[in-house]
């Protein structure tokens, strides 16, 4: 006799108010800082400057005056990296000679003696050291007449481009210098482990989501941004700069608190298939990108004005904030690492990840805990993009698009689901970024490290600490 089953009927549930109280704390929020943000123009310009400093180049204009203050032509000027690329170029007595560099770091600015005019043959100047930010301009002045010369660099309006940290220097001469010593091994190095930290404060929070809810949020990299956006609200409303990074993270932690209220746990509830639940996320994230946009504007917004310091360590030269950030960096990871294997809430967050069936079973309140994931994941977005825009000396609208790419990269090589795998494959892919200048040209650096991903899953499909999924 044939069993008859019939389908209970389908019950729908009403919006309830407090998911709607909570979208509309999510908007209000938005909307307030977009209110208390003040307009951003873009720097001008001017029509005598060779150099065009953009979102992915800063420019160093050199002067070399003789007496009463002319310019003196025919001196030849070499700007030199840290990582021992250099470009040359020859004055002239019509004004500044410009360099054009593609990474934001500390450069040395020389005169070749032996290209002095007679007149100027016993003259000694001193190399300057200048600081490069990424739509801003650099200058350094020689004066021929004076037994050393120093003088300031002076930078206005930067941005960042995610992970670009090789330097290569151009003028219309051209000539990079691709020599390899010790000394710029160990500053690529350096480099190398500056960005795998940054990139691994972005990864980890993407990597506990997709661990606990197998979601892969396309709008993670709009977290990172919003992190530099709310540090310079309030640093241009006259916060200190350690306050404005605290509430920073406080409020891109309460975002993430508010949008699993107000959209996720809702759609976890009626059971949305994962896919439709992904492509929420990249409206969300198309959303946010032009949302930002226009509230910022296109151009660049500095969260510190002013030009930063240079620490020299051994061989190895960076930016005062740079090595301040990667302390913060490795202060918050180790936090994160304490929490998930040192507290019972951490451990509950692992028995989510793992199965989160059985984690429901014994008694776990597994959307509590990815509510928090959530939080967390958005706090830890939003200080990577604010040491970011730090390190960088600004930031713009789409940082975080730029590094969503490579945020993908790190997760899926150190495999999906871990916290450690996510260290693991941050600091392989910034490492194999930087190291690839030392062989190949900088515009490669990128292709780089997803060239090593794909051999990497070629060996291992799981990723590098990720566990082999059993079929069958």
């Amino acid at each position: 006799m044939a069993i008859l089953r019939t389908m209970p009927e389908r019950t729908y549930r009403p919006f309830r108010p407090h998911r709607l109280r909570a979208i509309a704390m999510l908007f209000a929020l938005i909307g307030a800082v977009w209110m208390m943000l003040p307009s951003v123009a873009n720097a001008d310009v001017t029509a005598s400057e060779k150099c065009t400093k953009d979102a992915t180049t800063g420019c160093v204009m050199v002067n070399v005056f003789g007496k009463d203050r002319e310019p003196v032509g025919g001196v030849k000027i070499t700007l030199k990296a840290p990582d021992g690329a250099s470009a040359t170029a020859t004055s002239t007595d019509k004004g500044a000679t410009s360099f054009e560099a593609t990474t934001a770091d500390a450069y040395s600015v020389s005169l070749d003696p032996a290209s002095l005019p007679d007149e100027f043959a016993d003259a000694a100047p001193a190399d300057v050291t200048v600081t490069v930010q990424f739509g801003a301009t650099a200058r350094a002045t020689f004066d021929l007449t004076a037994p050393a010369a120093t003088a300031p660099a002076a930078t206005s309006g930067s941005t960042p481009t995610a992970g670009s940290n090789t330097t290569k220097a151009a003028t219309s001469t051209d000539s990079a210098g691709t020599g390899l010593s010790a000394d710029r091994v160990w500053q690529q190095l350096a480099s190398g482990l500056r960005f795998g930290l940054m990139l691994a404060l972005a990864s980890l929070g993407a990597n506990l989501i997709y661990g606990t809810t197998k979601l892969s949020n396309f709008a993670h990299g709009e977290q990172v941004t919003l992190g530099a956006v709310i540090a310079y609200l309030f640093v241009s409303i006259g916060a200190p700069l350690w306050l404005a990074a605290i509430l920073s993270v406080a409020i891109s932690a309460a975002t993430g608190w508010l949008q699993d209220v107000g959209i996720w746990k809702p759609l976890r509830k009626r059971g949305t298939p994962i896919t439709q639940v992904m492509i929420v996320t990249i409206g969300l994230s198309i959303a946010l990108q032009f949302l930002i946009q226009f509230m910022v504007g296109t151009g660049t917004f500095q969260v510190v004005s002013g030009n930063p310091t240079t620490w020299t360590v051994g061989p190895i030269t960076m930016t005062k904030i740079s090595f301040i950030a990667m302390l913060i960096s490795i202060v918050a990871l180790v936090a994160v690492a304490w929490f998930l294997t040192r507290t019972r809430l951490g451990r509950a967050t692992r028995a989510v990840s793992d199965n989160p069936a059985l984690a429901s079973a014994t008694g776990i309140n597994t959307n509590g805990v990815i509510r928090l994931v959530w939080t967390l994941s958005a706090g830890l977005a939003g200080l990577s993009g604010l040491l970011f825009a730090l390190m960088f000396g600004a930031a713009n609208w789409n940082m975080g698009m730029q590094m969503l790419l490579l945020m993908f990269a790190a997760i899926t090589l150190g495999g999906l689901g871990t916290a450690n795998g996510a260290l693991v494959g941050s600091l392989v892919i910034g490492f194999a970024v930087e190291l690839s200048s030392l062989f190949l040209p900088s515009d490669l650096r990128y292709a780089t490290a997803l060239f090593i991903l794909i051999l990497a899953l070629l060996v291992r499909p799981q990723g590098i600490l990720g566990l082999r999924d059993r079929i069958g």
